[in-house]
């Protein structure tokens, strides 16, 4: 079994993004507390590394491994690995970044939005894709990839919150990537149900 297998034995990835390092660790925890074990913290900026290490000290904690996303260049790739990211999550698919990720020995989950770009992915040797942006592509597009990619692994990402996740999980997502979900009161029945 490869890692991203071993990651999401559930079937939710929680996306703390843009928080301060303190609330990024409330959130995580509340994610663990709820049974979330996957954890992705973009990094868009280097503003973003604090929240990161923040996330992975306490991951460390408990056990949980933390993953850095929006990692789009070798230098970011680098600094992640530095900061203690357990694997990578990219908004699209770069050749260079998946080999680099190989090399380093980091899980990476490139994201796809077309058949063409599945393909590339999977002949670099990937099982696991994010599909983004999942809302925009519609859950009938998760229908549409299980054909010719039966085996493929799919993350749902982008516009995914703990309502409309039932229908794309049911449409074929493997996983489903929450981000707002988790600081919305409103919405943590709903997540803490499609959890269990």
């Amino acid at each position: 079994m490869g890692y991203f297998d071993e990651l999401f034995t559930g079937r939710v990835l929680a996306i703390l993004r843009g928080f301060e390092p303190q609330r990024t660790v409330e959130l995580a925890e509340r994610a663990w507390d709820l049974g979330i074990d996957a954890i992705e913290v973009p990094v868009e900026s280097s503003r973003a590394e604090p929240s990161l290490r923040a996330a992975v000290a306490a991951g460390a904690e408990r056990g949980r491994p933390v993953g850095a996303g929006t990692v789009i260049d070798p230098e970011q790739l680098r600094a992640v690995r530095s900061a203690g990211a357990a694997f990578t999550v990219a908004p699209g698919l770069d050749p260079e970044i998946v080999r680099l990720s190989a090399e380093l020995e980091l899980p990476h989950l490139p994201g796809v939005s077309t058949p063409t770009e599945i393909q590339r992915a999977m002949r670099l040797g990937l099982r696991w894709v994010k599909a983004f942006p999942a809302a925009e592509l519609g859950s009938s597009w998760f229908k549409a990839m299980r054909g010719p990619f039966p085996g493929l692994r799919v993350v749902a990402t982008g516009g995914m919150t703990a309502h409309n996740a039932p229908e794309f999980l049911a449409a074929g997502a493997d996983v489903v990537a929450v981000g707002s979900a988790l600081a919305d009161d409103a919405q943590l029945p709903a997540l803490a149900e499609l959890i269990s």
